[in-house]
């Protein structure tokens, strides 16, 4: 089974969420592989949160494989304001999704999370057996919930029917595709925008969120994508697999690397009456790196990357 998604150029493989940032990434990965029966539905076309609507598609597309990149998800902002569509929506994914593949006999199915799954204050690096020994950061516990549940449908689902459904907790994800809307993006994208925009305004300060202390670590979403693809081929475990670079930073030294790429000259002030969220998180990686894979793009080339594609989509970046 491991390696029937290597060899089976001709399998459908189901992309739930294609046209997100993680999504689109797996997309151009799948078909730089060579992989041309891709399964690929929008939101409009398939309500994710509708099990008759998912039911349909399973019964008549029967797929071989699912990757599962659909998701609601958003920065702290955006988790704090709406807590329960966050639950709700994710939950219902990933229930209708992953319940469909078992009764439609898929081959093998992937679940990507998020490395907020954590606990707010465990042990760093974050290793996998960390999951469920202690609170989460409140500012996105909604989101995490929702994700833990999906590693555990995962897990239950082989467990009671022997059904090969795995799942990927990837660390904080960047480059194109991005969500560069400041009300509900991430750190990366958020920043990009942020200098950017004082670029253009001529604008003396750009203003970052919180301290600039707390410690992130970020990897590029081809990287990500490429991982999925080696899992796919390579892994079959009960266990969930981080997947990062095993590297971290201050947002104060990320501010200062967007601000090189973007070409801002002016000065960063730090908000300190903004939230920080976790003071750290960065993911142990040793398990998915003794099975061969590591991430390949610097932080810095990555930026520059995310900068270019920016750039090229800037009208449609401004809602």
């Amino acid at each position: 089974m491991t390696h029937a998604f290597q060899e089976d150029m001709q399998a459908k493989i189901y992309l739930a969420g294609h046209r997100g940032l993680v999504g689109s990434a797996i997309h151009r990965a799948l078909e730089r592989a060579g992989y041309g029966n891709l399964l690929l539905k929008t939101s409009a076309e398939v309500d994710l949160r509708n099990q008759a609507a998912v039911d349909a598609l399973y019964a008549s597309e029967r797929p071989d494989y699912v990757i599962v990149a659909a998701a609601r998800v958003g920065g702290i902002l955006a988790n704090d304001t709406y807590p329960a569509d966050f639950l709700y929506d994710n939950l219902m994914m990933e229930c209708n999704l992953i319940h469909g593949a078992y009764k439609a006999g898929v081959k093998k199915l992937l679940f990507l999370g998020s490395s907020c799954i954590y606990p707010k204050m465990a042990p760093q690096p974050l290793k996998e057996e960390y999951l469920l020994t202690g609170p989460l950061e409140p500012t996105n516990e909604w989101y995490a919930v929702a994700k833990i549940a999906g590693i555990k449908l995962c897990q239950a689902y082989r467990r009671q029917h022997d059904c090969n459904f795995i799942s990927a907790m990837p660390t904080n994800l960047y480059g194109p595709g991005d969500n560069f809307n400041l009300e509900t993006s991430h750190v990366m994208p958020a920043l990009i925008r942020k200098f950017h925009e004082a670029k253009i305004n001529n604008s003396p300060t750009v203003e970052v969120w919180g301290t600039g202390e707390p410690r992130r670590e970020f990897l590029h979403v081809d990287d990500l994508a490429d991982a999925v693809m080696y899992l796919m081929a390579n892994y079959d475990g009960y266990d969930t697999i981080n997947v990062g670079t095993g590297e971290d930073l201050k947002i104060a030294e990320l501010a200062n690397i967007v601000k090189q790429a973007v070409g801002f000259e002016g000065d960063i002030v730090f908000d300190m009456s903004k939230p920080d969220g976790t003071p750290r998180k960065l993911m142990d990686v040793s398990r998915l790196n003794a099975t061969g894979w590591k991430a390949r793009i610097g932080l810095e080339e990555g930026v520059r990357d995310a900068y270019r594609w920016f750039l090229d989509n800037h009208e449609s970046c401004r809602q």
